[in-house]
């Protein structure tokens, strides 16, 4: 069994649209709730709270699969670029890669499998900075521009998913 995780955006639930999906469609695939956003905690507090969640979950198994949304693309990507050897692909929809936590010269690009899916029409994560960010970090990439909004919600629905993640 392949190790899968869905790591959700910044006011979404692992029990959201897309985690219920993923699990219907991946068995077995893990989505944890993880710190719920309040605008009393900086983002940048609410990211380090959130990633001292995940990297437990991640730490004991290595090979994983990490499909993240938004901010969880950036929670995604941190984890990829520190521990490059626990992840087999990581798989982004409509990921916030503009913060500037991902600073260039911190970290070296990857050249582990990354496919990106981003929608045309969003107006909550910039797509040209996304982009621009992830063609820095990532070597192996594929970036999909689809005709979405920031949820993705068609795009996600429509994905061949074991196809995506074979």
């Amino acid at each position: 069994m392949q190790n899968i995780i869905f790591i959700h955006g910044l006011e979404s639930s692992g029990n959201g649209f897309k985690g219920q999906l993923l699990r219907k469609v991946l068995p077995g695939c893990l989505t944890p709730n993880f710190l719920p956003y309040s605008s009393e905690i900086s983002i940048k507090d609410l990211l380090e709270k959130r990633m001292r969640q995940l990297n437990p979950i991640l730490q004991n198994k290595k090979h994983w699969i990490i499909i993240a949304s938004s901010f969880g693309g950036l929670m995604g990507t941190l984890f990829l670029l520190n521990f490059t050897f626990k992840v087999s692909k990581l798989i982004l929809l409509a990921p916030f890669l503009s913060s500037e936590i991902l600073d260039n010269k911190m970290y070296s690009p990857v050249n582990v499998p990354v496919i990106v899916f981003h929608g045309r029409h969003d107006k909550v994560v910039s797509l040209k900075l996304s982009r621009a960010r992830a063609e820095k970090l990532f070597i192996n990439l594929e970036y999909n521009i689809v005709d979405d909004d920031h949820s993705l919600h068609k795009t996600v629905q429509a994905l061949e998913w074991k196809k995506i993640i074979s």
